[in-house]
């Protein structure tokens, strides 16, 4: 079963969004565009388990101690640079709640066995992907035009603002692979105070 733990988006937000992928889609058709359902804000990739190991991460997860978070989608960018683009994203405003979150999510898993993240949090909401759409360098990136349209129509507008969202928990999910794209369920939901 593979797994993530992240935060869904209200419903106002999430058609912001949606109606901006409408708009915006038609300048990179190249690329694997997020179906608005599907969006949601990454706090810990987890990867393959198995079920009695899914039991087990529930289990501390149930044990972390957050706090509300008011998060704030705005801008934009494109991993790993806006010369050899993989993905675009929007970003993500919040307070320290956010990051601390994060590191209790890191710190509860990796009771459970799983690895801790290498990388420092860096919260983002993932639109769209091109090529294996990973958000590192890599040697072999280089001028990539499959996101050149978008980005000169993005260059030519406002700033982007989607809105505010209060989290008042977070979920652990399924992701199930499939040709038309992950799908995403909530196995289970988590408070936050």
């Amino acid at each position: 079963m593979r797994i993530f733990v992240g935060i869904d988006l209200d419903s106002e937000v999430r058609a912001k969004i949606a109606r901006f992928l409408e708009g915006v889609r038609g300048f990179a058709p190249e690329v694997r565009w997020v179906r608005p359902e599907s969006l949601h804000v990454t706090l810990k990739f987890i990867g393959e388990q198995k079920p009695e190991r899914v039991e087990e991460i529930k289990e501390k997860l149930r044990q972390v101690e957050g706090k509300q978070v008011d998060i704030r989608f705005a801008g934009y960018g494109f991993f790993p640079t806006p010369k050899s683009p993989r993905v675009f994203w929007i970003g993500i405003q919040a307070d320290r709640r956010l990051p601390d979150l994060a590191a209790a999510i890191d710190e509860a898993t990796s009771k459970a066995g799983v690895p801790r993240e290498e990388r420092a949090f860096g919260p983002h909401l993932t639109l769209a992907r091109s090529g294996s759409g990973a958000p590192g360098r890599r040697k072999e990136d280089r001028s990539n035009s499959n996101f050149l349209v978008l980005q000169k129509r993005l260059a030519e507008t406002d700033e982007l603002d989607f809105g505010a969202i209060s989290a008042r928990e977070f979920c652990l999910y399924q992701s199930q692979l499939s040709p038309g794209g992950s799908k995403y369920s909530k196995l289970e939901r988590f408070a936050l105070k």
